[in-house]
């Protein structure tokens, strides 16, 4: 690889040390060092103002070599993990490596042939990079810290590039698909808004089940599953989706099943991390699946809002729907 330039990309920011990534790179165009014309086809313009993305910073190392740091969560400089990006300016058969370099875990599946998502404006269906581009390794350039390095062509001068940690999924995915279900009527769905988190978005509480067994006296078990209390780990939220799907199909188990259960779904348990491209903590910078012993009202309300209501159900003496298992995805 190339020797490192040290020169700073963006002005008013010291590059020289990580704790100076305060923000996502909005529109970054990225221009050779000591280059004053006009900006040309193949000078990238780097992007993550949207909805869950991240990236802080990009260095250029040399035409063909980028170092891209990952933004901090929020409110918690010690976790770093989760990118989400857009690259377009691009120039057709141009190469390039990406070195993504302050990871702040040591562990990862890239070690294990887990590589980064993709998809472009033509081809909006994501996959994954080959892992023969994929490198994950310790660096002593960059503090010792893993750095995950690929390499890609881009092939459509008029696309804009897209690379993910993983396959996204946003709070705005997540509320169309929860409005898509509502608008289908089904007397065993129920939505409920059971709080709201610190930036004032939906703690979503689905129940699933026969209407009979929430009348009066009931005396079916509950099941209460929770999920995606960590931004990062976008899965959890397929997951989720499927077990739902699969709930309120017509499937002859899913009909058992809402015969005999109540099924407690809390979706997304940290949507304001989810919204800002954290990938482990909230909006204030706490790992909410530290803090359910005694959650705040005001520093954890979505955890105070689920705590709350299975304590409840589990102390209701009238209806007897206890928690019979807590699924944390």
């Amino acid at each position: 690889m190339a020797e490192r330039s040290q020169t700073a990309l963006e002005a008013g920011n010291d590059f020289g040390k990580d704790d100076a990534i305060g923000g996502n790179v909005n529109k970054f165009m990225v221009l050779p060092t000591g280059y004053c014309g006009q900006p040309k086809k193949g000078h990238l313009v780097f992007d993550a103002c949207f909805e869950s993305g991240n990236l802080g910073r990009v260095d250029q190392v040399s035409e063909f070599e980028y170092d891209l740091f990952i933004r901090p969560d929020t409110c918690n400089p010690r976790f770093r993990v989760w990118f989400n990006f857009t690259v377009e300016n691009v120039k057709e058969s141009q190469r390039v490596i990406f070195n993504i370099v302050n990871f702040s875990k040591t562990k990862s599946l890239y070690r294990d042939g887990m590589a980064p998502m993709v998809k472009s404006t033509s081809r909006p269906k994501w996959q994954r990079l080959p892992p023969k581009n994929v490198y994950y390794y310790r660096c002593p350039d960059h503090r010792k810290n893993y750095v995950m390095s690929f390499a890609f062509c881009f092939d459509r001068e008029e696309d804009i590039y897209q690379f993910a940690y993983c396959y996204p999924y946003t709070y705005t995915r997540f509320q169309h698909y929860l409005d898509s279900l509502q608008k289908r009527n089904m007397d065993y769905f129920f939505r409920e808004q059971l709080g709201q988190s610190v930036q004032q978005r939906q703690l979503d509480l689905l129940t699933i089940t026969n209407p009979d067994n929430l009348r009066e006296g009931a005396e079916q078990k509950v099941v209460f599953i929770t999920g995606r209390v960590h931004p990062g780990e976008t899965p959890s939220s397929f997951v989720c989706q499927g077990i739902i799907d699969f709930l309120v199909s017509q499937h002859p188990i899913a009909r058992v099943l809402r015969e005999h259960l109540v099924f407690k779904i809390a979706p997304m348990l940290n949507p304001d991390g989810v919204y800002l491209g954290n990938y482990r903590c909230s909006l204030m910078g706490f790992d909410l699946n530290r803090h359910w012993l005694d959650p705040s009202p005001w520093a954890h309300p979505t955890l105070y809002g689920v705590k709350q209501l299975i304590i409840q159900m589990y102390n209701d003496p009238v209806s007897n729907r206890t928690p019979q298992q807590l699924l944390v995805l």
